[in-house]
């Protein structure tokens, strides 16, 4: 991860790249789904304590898929806010089912 990101759009076919294996991506998307019903089980009885929940089960299956699946380091360590927004970005392309146009993408751009 040597090179430097200066914008999202440049960061994100990388991010994607890091999440190749579908494994974990599902796990990606178990712990921010996990994480936003946390949020709103926060919004919805005011107990702060939840939102710590919602950070650990964001956070424990992604770190689970990086280490045991994909055998990398999360991107997050060196590029937090990316990290972070892409993760969200690849959410809704996972919900919405375009994450495959992603990878063709990625996939033609290499030529």
């Amino acid at each position: 991860m040597d090179k430097k990101y200066k914008a999202l759009k440049d960061f994100f076919p990388f991010y994607l790249e890091e999440h190749s294996h579908p494994f974990n991506r599902a796990l990606h998307f178990i712990g921010s789904s996990l994480a936003l019903g946390c949020i709103l089980g926060f919004l919805s009885t005011g107990k702060f304590y939840i939102l710590a929940f919602a950070l650990v089960s964001g956070y424990f299956f992604a770190w689970i898929g990086h280490f045991f699946v994909e055998k990398n380091r999360p991107a997050t360590f060196t590029y937090p806010f990316y990290s972070f927004v892409s993760d969200w970005i690849m959410y809704f392309k996972m919900l919405t089912g375009r994450i495959d146009v992603e990878f063709a993408k990625i996939k033609s751009n290499k030529g």
